[in-house]
């Protein structure tokens, strides 16, 4: 029986040119023999580089997971894994590339939880990311988002920050990011009165915040731990569920009695339609790569906080985050729309 094509239309359409052209390639290699071709479907896998697309930059804290994963599936499945940057849309660019090519298991995208669950409420339904157009292989980590106020604001904890007179100018790492939202629905919440910043990411709505550009901004504690640990800024309260393990004495947004728990969650997905054995031993060589001590080692010396969940769980998680941030932007009147 043929399994039912549940991507999006757009999507299909992206898939079908994908699939007719990489078939014309083979026939044309085969001379025109297409029983010319190898074994059962996965039955080799992999014969060949495994390739992870990245939708943001070089350097950031999404890349860097990508590529210390990659080195130890590497290892395991004993081909190359190369680390491409896409970058483009809070990574809805790679994410759309990878989902148009062939479900073979060669074409793996590291996703960020805030494209799914967060940047729909700010875009249009077209726009959009649907989870339902990949197979998620498996959970990764979580990165924890931390508020600062700079030196010169004064604000030491969040009652400091709800005193203050005036416009209150917050710096977020985007429009439909995490960062955004965990401060909107704060700032809702505790009825602060704030202007949104948007940077393009957390380096530099973090030297804005440094320099008292604005007054605080939301990064995520990796990029931010090195500065406050320097006395630059100052943590006013994290957006965890729970404290973080790096900063203990630093409360969360929940502790302080508001519904904001906010985290960036991370995963390594395919296109639709990935065959269970091909996924099966994707998920062994990142099981193999999560379990070592160089992974384990990298993720401390980033403060990064073990999320490893199969893909299955993290299709459930994603989608109940998803419901809840647009049930708490639809309570406070909360738009997350550019402009």
């Amino acid at each position: 029986m043929t399994t039912p094509d549940r991507r999006s239309p757009r999507l299909r359409r992206v898939a079908l040119g994908a699939t007719a052209a990489a078939a014309a390639l083979t026939l044309a290699a085969c001379g025109g023999n297409v029983g010319a071709a190898g074994g059962g479907e996965g039955e080799d896998f992999p014969s060949g580089p495994v390739t992870i697309t990245v939708g943001q930059d070089a350097g950031g804290s999404t890349d860097l997971i990508a590529r210390a994963v990659a080195e130890g599936m590497a290892e395991d499945l004993g081909v190359a894994v190369p680390v491409v940057n896409r970058a483009g849309a809070n990574g809805a660019v790679a994410t759309e590339e990878v989902a148009g090519k062939p479900a073979d298991g060669y074409e793996l995208v590291l996703l960020n939880a805030s494209l799914i669950t967060i940047t729909p409420l700010a875009v249009s339904e077209d726009e959009a990311v649907d989870l339902a157009d990949l197979d998620v292989i498996k959970g990764l980590s979580q990165d924890d988002y931390v508020l600062l106020a700079s030196v010169d604001s004064g604000f030491e904890n969040l009652d400091d920050l709800k005193g203050a007179s005036g416009d209150i100018k917050y710096g977020t790492t985007g429009v439909g990011t995490g960062s955004q939202l965990a401060q909107a629905a704060l700032f809702a919440q505790a009825e602060i009165d704030g202007t949104p910043v948007p940077f393009d990411s957390g380096s530099p709505a973090l030297t804005a915040v440094v320099g008292d550009q604005v007054q605080v901004a939301t990064v995520q504690l990796g990029e931010a731990k090195p500065q406050i640990d320097a006395g630059k800024v100052v943590p006013l309260l994290a957006f965890s569920a729970e404290r973080n393990q790096f900063l203990p004495d630093v409360p969360t947004a929940v502790e302080e009695g508001y519904d904001v728990p906010v985290s960036q969650y991370r995963a390594l997905a395919a296109p639709k339609g990935l065959p269970e054995d091909v996924k099966a031993r994707l998920v062994e060589s990142i099981d193999a790569a999560i379990a070592s001590d160089t992974y384990t080692s990298f993720n401390e010396n980033n403060l990064l906080t073990p999320h490893e969940i199969s893909g299955e769980e993290v299709t459930t998680e994603w989608t109940e985050l998803a419901d809840k941030y647009k049930a708490l932007t639809e309570e406070y009147d909360i738009s997350l729309a550019e402009g």
